[in-house]
């Protein structure tokens, strides 16, 4: 929490919550920040890794399945293709790209954040990002984040409208028996705005029954109750359940066995940022002397004006020869130095959020030439980030992936599979930015490997040895690879089709030739005259 605390207070000021008297609060935050290099340098990282990884200007994933040869068969094909533009059309629709920079700028700082999605019947679903500091996490047996509690505060009003019920009798009377009678007597004073404390935690439930179909029993279980209250031990404002759990938290990197992230770059250079306010301090200190220098003048100036205004004028005698009223020591800080300083610091933070590599992302609107760009400029970043894309795509986008399509699958947002994938896996393809990027590093060796084979052929004069490559196969592999719409790369069946009827076509001409050669041939041996000696009359003879 120390460090927490720290990065807080030196680099995202506004983001961190450690109190419930934190909520609105009006003063001014940064009072600790001089040099705002690692704020400016956190913004960058945040808004490169929403347009690297999930921006919503491009295609950012694809579903699809492990079998390959299944996932290009035409029928299905078009449905994971329809899918996945529907998915991508409601993750618009929702607030979902509203809360993801949020939340890789808390992953880029804190190492962890936290995201609450759940099913919305307006726009399929809704997302909250909770402030560092404000919750907790812990894992299951498989080191997965499967706990996750937080204390925070509503007013009269929202509790009323988000728990309470309608009366089951069927009456027009609200069924208030679920809220403590302190909220209940607010409301009816017209306390709307009074706050209280409120107590959220999903856990796996204990009291798990597939066979029931009250939500309650469900795999997962979501309990709110008010904190601090007579009624608190006796009953919830709302308990419910899921058959998925609903918090996503990434982190940027995990050690053992430990729930919260372990190292990012608000971490690694925490150390640095709190020098470089040091630095600049001790530096406005040195200019300050330099330009405004303590005085000191003869004591017969004592009592009366003296002034160093520009323009100002202060009336001294000469004493032993020396002005009587000057700077008592004249400062030279040797600023050069420590600007160069300053400098290496701005530098090594700049490096440590990958600033460099997230700017080109985030300015540049051609996926495919950022993502060589990418590759060719900034191949040791992207191999130096692989771990950190992964475990990312694990505790984020994947979960993400499988709660879109199973709010839109409940909600009748997709038409029915093909019957070839009744039971099969799907699978998620990332073709964002960083994706390409990560495999176009892989992909000059397929450009090598194919330049090689067709030089062989040409020097040698084995024309067979490019039949040793698979060419259609490298063509859908490089595709792939390059993020190429499915649309635009027939499939096997298709393309089997056409060269069917390409040889059929080809016979036919074949056959055709042959028909009209065979004719021709016969038009010239029924005009042939059998009087003149040749040599069809000789055969004639015979």
């Amino acid at each position: 929490m120390p460090q927490y605390r720290d990065i807080g207070d030196y680099i995202l000021p506004n983001r961190a919550r450690f109190t419930l008297t934190d909520t609105n609060r009006g003063d001014r935050r940064n009072l600790k920040i001089i040099d705002a290099t690692a704020s400016l340098a956190s913004r960058t990282l945040q808004s490169g890794m929403m347009a690297g990884m999930t921006s919503p200007a491009r295609p950012w994933f694809r579903l699809s399945l492990h079998d390959q040869d299944l996932a290009e068969y035409g029928p299905v094909r078009v449905w994971l293709d329809t899918v996945t533009k529907r998915m991508a059309s409601f993750f618009l629709r929702s607030n979902l790209y509203n809360r993801l920079p949020t939340v890789y700028g808390d992953i880029g700082n804190f190492a962890t954040a936290a995201m609450f999605l759940e099913e919305d019947f307006d726009n399929i679903m809704h997302g909250y990002v909770f402030p560092v500091g404000s919750y907790m996490i812990a894992n299951d047996e498989k080191l997965r984040v499967r706990v996750f509690a937080r204390e925070y505060r509503m007013t009269v009003r929202q509790i009323i409208r988000k728990f309470g019920r309608l009366s089951s009798e069927g009456s027009s009377k609200p069924d208030w028996s679920n809220i403590s009678l302190q909220v209940q007597q607010a409301w009816e004073r017209g306390d709307y705005e009074t706050t209280f404390d409120i107590m959220h935690i999903v856990k796996p439930n204990e009291n798990r029954d597939d066979s029931k179909l009250a939500s309650k029993f469900k795999k997962f279980s979501s309990i709110y109750y008010e904190k601090g209250t007579p009624e608190a031990d006796e009953k919830f404002l709302s308990e419910k359940g899921y058959s998925y759990f609903p918090v996503l938290a990434p982190r940027w990197e995990v050690t053992g066995e430990d729930s919260y992230g372990t190292s990012c770059p608000g971490m690694t250079i925490l150390g640095y940022v709190k020098s470089l306010q040091t630095m600049q301090k001790r530096k406005a200190q040195a200019i300050e002397k330099m330009v405004n220098p303590p005085m000191t003048g003869p004591t017969a100036l004592k009592g009366k004006r003296a002034s160093i205004l520009p323009g100002d004028i202060t009336y001294v005698d000469q004493q032993n020869g020396q002005q009587g009223f000057r700077p008592a020591h004249e400062v030279d800080p040797k600023i050069e130095a420590l600007l160069l300083d300053i400098q290496d610091h701005r530098q090594i933070i700049r490096r440590a959020y990958y600033e460099d590599l997230f700017l080109m992302i985030a300015e540049s609107s051609d996926t495919q030439k950022t993502a060589r760009e990418i590759e060719e400029r900034h191949e040791e970043k992207l191999l130096a980030l692989g771990p950190v894309l992964e475990q990312v795509n694990q505790d984020l986008l994947d979960p993400l992936i499988d709660l879109g399509f199973n709010f839109g699958l409940e909600q009748g947002e997709f038409p029915p599979p093909p019957m070839e994938i009744q039971g099969q896996p799907l699978k998620v393809e990332y073709i964002s930015v960083m994706a390409q990027a990560q495999k176009l590093v892989g992909i000059s060796n397929i450009e090598r490997f194919t330049s090689f084979v067709v030089n062989l052929a040409a020097t040698s004069g084995v024309t067979e040895v490019v039949d040793k490559i698979d060419l259609d196969q490298t063509i859908d592999v490089y595709g792939e690879r390059l993020g190429v719409d499915s649309e635009l790369i027939r499939s096997d069946e298709s393309v089997a089709g056409i060269r069917e009827t390409r040889l059929k076509q080809r016979q036919a001409e074949q056959t055709m030739a042959g028909i009209t050669q065979a004719a021709d041939a016969a038009q010239k041996l029924s005009k042939t005259d059998l009087e003149k000696d040749n040599l069809m009359k000789r055969l004639v003879k015979a």
